[in-house]
């Protein structure tokens, strides 16, 4: 199996519109969806999620701002897709974002950067196991998987 990833279209992304143009990007870079769903955040989760940050000074803001609307939870595959999501992703901060990628070129801002992303591997189980049942996760062959394997 294709290493996977985990992908939050921050309320942001989707009060702006965005979730579908942040799958669309990943889709034509030929990661595959496995996993997908929307809700609005409830604190303890947030809290969960974001529980690294905790003694931070930010730490309230970012769990107010997580759950103040609609996110999309996603799970993506393929080869490399932890670091191929980041790297499409951008720098946290949009101001320092390449141009091309989907913070650069959408992003607001520091808290306003439309996604989130698993930064290893092992941050990627955890945060799926947060979201997503096994049940929920789709294994299923695409026409392409030949030519990008």
């Amino acid at each position: 199996m294709a290493e996977r990833t985990f992908v939050m279209v921050k309320p942001d992304g989707v009060g702006r519109r965005l979730a579908g143009e942040v799958i669309r990007r990943f889709e034509a870079k030929g990661l595959k969806l496995v996993g997908l769903k929307m809700q609005i955040m409830k604190a303890e989760l947030a809290e969960t999620h974001y529980a690294e940050h905790a003694e931070r000074p930010f730490f309230k803001d970012l769990v107010g701002f997580i759950t103040s609307g609609p996110t999309v939870q996603m799970v993506w595959e393929g080869n490399g897709a932890v670091d191929t999501v980041r790297k499409m992703n951008g720098a946290t901060n949009c101001l320092d974002a390449n141009v091309g990628t989907i913070r650069g070129d959408l992003g607001l801002s520091l808290q306003n950067n439309i996604v989130h992303a698993s930064d290893s591997i092992d941050t990627a189980k955890r945060e799926i196991a947060l979201y997503f049942d096994d049940t929920e996760l789709l294994d299923y062959p695409m026409p392409d998987d030949a030519w990008l394997s």
